[in-house]
């Protein structure tokens, strides 16, 4: 992939919230890959306010957006459940698309989301951002090549109860907030069980695939503590051994995300800062053949600019780019099989 773009795509932004704020609008200002064009939410303070921001159009619409010649492929940064919908719309309007996870809340809505990617011949890349993280790359690699077939891996993520506000102060733009679209997205989020383990699920079952491909079963287990929520479940791979899976959201702690894989020739660690850090994860990697442990150390390491480069690479070359649609509809798959099996007590669930 280059360093630079003599033609950087020029985007459009769908949603202006949290998410847009804090990592995918200043991504684009760092990446010559990509040009703001401007940005669409429904909430209008937040619309001008970011496009005033960012020096850029403030579209009432989301069809005015599309309807701007200038815009080739547009950023979805809105809630979960009008990511599928607002994707058909881009893709009917001929524009490429980077959609943040999950791709849909339902495997039917996935599934059309992949069938219009494959009729218009567009690029539909999955914001699982971490893929593109250098050390997390350099693991996958290691894991595939190196390491033989897998025995056995463990994948955590336990997001912290709450930021530290010297976090904020360090890593944070000013942010603008829209009391009442606060109040109306908490709205949408009263079932908190579904909506934690839909946008962490997809993150998590994104990662096992990436390391371990697609398991052939999945059984899981949840319980609730107060307002904090678990999963801990298992995974037979396809060609091998088991993973075990957890997700802890609040966990009283601080951020901690990873992943431990034991294969026939060597092992793999990764341990992922807080994301806002855009630090590389930092991994371990075991040849047993040799005894030698390597620890890898990362130069250009934010994920969020170097997924957006690896999307306007595809835009513009029309190679394959991962996580696409496809793979988002695998995560929303493992996403449901793990609540169909917490629903009948742990049962095991066979994936398609």
């Amino acid at each position: 992939m280059p360093n630079s773009f003599p033609e950087p795509v020029r985007l459009g932004v769908v949603g202006a919230g949290r998410i847009a704020q804090v990592a995918h609008l200043p991504a684009i200002m760092h990446a010559s890959s990509v040009e703001l064009i401007g940005v669409y939410d429904p909430s209008a303070f937040l619309r001008d306010g970011v496009a005033r921001l960012y020096e850029s159009t403030s579209f009432p619409s989301l069809h005015a957006l599309l309807d701007d010649p200038r815009i080739e492929a547009v950023v979805i940064a809105a809630p979960d459940r009008v990511h599928a919908s607002a994707t058909l719309e881009c893709l009917r309007a001929g524009k490429h698309v980077l959609v943040e996870k999950p791709i849909a809340t339902s495997v039917a809505d996935a599934e059309t989301v992949v069938n219009a990617m494959r009729d218009t011949g567009l690029v539909v890349q999955v914001g699982a951002m971490k893929r593109h993280d250098p050390g997390v790359r350099f693991a996958a690699r290691a894991t595939r090549e190196r390491i033989g077939r897998i025995i056995s891996a463990t994948f955590w993520y336990r997001v912290m109860r709450s930021l530290r506000p010297s976090t904020e102060a360090t890593y944070f733009p000013r942010m603008l907030v829209d009391p009442a679209v606060r109040s109306t997205e908490n709205a949408h989020r009263a079932n908190r069980e579904t909506y934690l383990l839909a946008t962490h699920g997809a993150h998590i079952f994104d990662t096992l695939r990436n390391f371990c491909g697609t398991p052939a079963s999945v059984m899981a287990r949840h319980a609730q503590v107060n307002l904090d929520h678990v999963w801990h479940g298992m995974a037979t791979l396809a060609q091998s051994g088991l993973a075990h899976f957890e997700i802890v959201v609040d966990a009283h702690a601080e951020w901690s995300e990873g992943l431990n894989i034991f294969g026939e020739h060597g092992s793999v660690t990764v341990r992922t800062p807080f994301p806002v850090t855009l630090q590389a994860s930092y991994v371990e990697v075991f040849d047993e053949a040799t005894g030698i442990t390597e620890r890898p150390v990362f130069g250009d390491t934010n994920p969020y600019k170097l997924q957006l480069d690896a999307f306007a690479y595809s835009v513009r070359t029309g190679a394959p780019t991962a996580p696409d649609a496809v793979d988002g509809l695998e995560a929303v798959r493992l996403i449901e099989a793990t609540k169909l099996s917490t629903d009948a007590g742990g049962s095991w669930i066979k994936m398609q």
